[in-house]
């Protein structure tokens, strides 16, 4: 398969490989598991806007949005910490099992974490379509959370372990990718079934439909072979170069396979990766493990997707215009994503994270802007005209690809490429932890930050973005272009993260030659 308009990153060391349709497959069955987080995302928001599930499960914030007239205060009405338990508490439950993720990762391989990630899942689907109490959908969005963190621990090492590294941000992107068709058919889903079905029905089939993306990424799991670094951690060496050389199509592979091998030797010194990894040699890229999805956060945006049909309909939309709307942003988010898809190894980690930054400052502003002049502090904003209502949303959907081509699918690339072997699947489950942690918070807390800061919430993300941007701009190195192995080059060459490594660190140690042989 022709390379097209993936663009070949340069620089490093070069590893001879062409971008094939098996690989292309590959990446693709892979990046299936992006489908459960996002399915999750785009249906949790849309299901709490039903009034039927309301009145169901949640009969006291029911009865307050309904006794809630145009003069009152529209920032409040949906301020209830249970409500916002049932879409947090998935977010706990994946960080529990993004721990457990990366031993099994490590130990058993990235496959078989997939597939247990769509056998949980589609047992949570179950439990909630058939939900009778709050309990049971407790329950269910647990069994989903512990789904979901065992994707997201599992699919991007994956991605960024079997592409070629001339292609490697392209083909990690496309988890992101399909996190955001995850979102839009979960969006389409809500609006089809609230305006053409309607009652019980209609959020049984919005959370039981999960299933369908849990056996999506179970089967698509059963055609994969597991990575050529993750059977080279298990010993298995014949396997691995088999695996290589049928990933590159090309008829070499020593350099790649020796540079793995060598990886692979030093990271069976490394008995203890959870202990390791906040060594000082490891200082740069775990700060980047950290603060990567902290920040992909703080930008705001799982706002927009958790909350989306209930923001809409707190700024003057209609139980199903204010659904319709929020299928219009999963439109955009996904389209956007093929932007940072085509671009990634051509203009780079930091441009895309610098411009998306930009771009949603602005959008911040302005939104932050339009709802003060309608709402004020008062929350009541009068007749709201079609006009205000449409130019609301228009900035939200430039505010919302901003974020899909730089920090949405930059946020799981960059922390999972730049981490050596030995403890690249801890790191990972850093980056998964810390991502679930504020996905956590911001998802309970949004509604009383919504009520209590009413449009001063979106300062506080703005004031976030600059933060992060100007984080980047002086402390990430580019990494396009660089095999995943060598990666350390850098970080030391990086005039304030070289100061972490000695000078032993940055000797070649010589490849054990009867395993290259192999």
């Amino acid at each position: 398969m022709a390379g097209g308009a993936f663009a070949p990153a340069s620089g490093g060391k070069e590893y001879p490989g062409k971008f094939t349709g098996r690989v292309f497959l590959t990446c693709i069955f892979a990046a299936t598991g992006g489908l459960i987080f996002g399915y999750d995302l785009g249906i949790s928001g849309g299901v709490t806007s039903m009034d039927v599930f309301l009145k169901d499960f949640f009969p006291d914030v029911y009865r307050k949005e309904s006794s809630v007239k145009p003069s009152d205060d529209q920032y409040c009405k949906f301020d209830s910490q249970i409500l916002t338990l049932f879409t947090s508490s998935l977010y706990l439950a994946a960080l529990v099992s993004s721990i457990g993720a990366s031993i099994a990762t490590r130990t058993y391989g990235r496959r078989p974490t997939m597939m247990a990630s769509g056998v949980l899942f589609a047992a949570g689907a179950i439990v909630n379509g058939l939900a009778k109490n709050v309990v049971m959908l407790i329950v269910g969005r647990l069994l989903l959370g512990f789904g979901i963190g065992c994707a997201n621990q599992s699919v991007p090492i994956y991605l960024s372990e079997v592409a070629p590294y001339k292609f490697r941000g392209a083909f990690n992107m496309m988890f992101q990718l399909f996190i955001t068709i995850g979102i839009l058919i979960a969006n389409l889903l809500n609006y089809v079934l609230a305006r053409w079905v309607g009652g019980d029905t209609a959020w049984r089939l919005s959370l039981g439909g999960a299933i369908v993306p849990g056996l999506i990424i179970l089967l698509g799991s059963c055609f994969l072979s597991d990575s050529p670094n993750s059977e080279i951690e298990r010993g298995n060496y014949e396997k691995a170069k088999d695996l290589l050389l049928k990933l590159r199509k090309v008829d070499n592979v020593d350099e790649e396979f020796n540079d793995l091998v060598e990886a692979s030797e030093k990271a069976k010194l490394v008995k203890h990766a959870w202990l390791n990894i906040f060594k000082r040699k490891y200082r740069p890229q775990l700060v980047f493990a950290f603060c990567i999805p902290m920040f992909q956060q703080l930008t705001g945006m799982n706002v927009i997707v958790f909350y989306a049909p209930v923001l809409f309909k707190t700024i003057g939309f209609g139980s199903n215009a204010s659904l319709f709307s929020s299928l219009i942003t999963g439109i955009v988010n996904m389209l956007a994503t093929f932007v940072s898809i085509f671009t990634v190894d051509k203009l780079g980690r930091r441009k895309l994270f610098l411009m998306g930054g930009t771009q949603m400052f602005i959008c911040q502003i302005v939104i932050t802007i339009a709802i003060a002049m309608k709402f004020g502090l008062s929350g009541n904003p009068g007749v709201i005209s079609g006009t205000y209502a449409g130019a609301v949303v228009a900035f939200i959907c430039i505010y919302v690809a901003g974020f899909a081509w730089s920090w949405g699918p930059l946020g799981w690339l960059v922390p999972s490429e730049i981490f050596p072997l030995e403890v690249r699947s801890a790191a990972q489950s850093i980056n998964v932890s810390v991502n679930m942690i504020f996905t956590f918070v911001i998802a309970q807390i949004f509604t009383a930050m919504l009520c209590h800061l009413k449009f001063g919430l979106f300062i506080c993300f703005a004031v976030c973005v600059v933060i992060m941007s100007i984080f980047i701009h002086r402390l990430l190195p580019e990494t396009k272009g660089i095999p995943i192995e060598e990666m350390t080059t850098v970080w030391r060459s990086h005039p304030h993260w070289r100061k972490y490594f000695d000078e032993d660190d940055a000797k070649v140690e010589t490849r054990p030659k009867d395993i290259v042989s192999a």
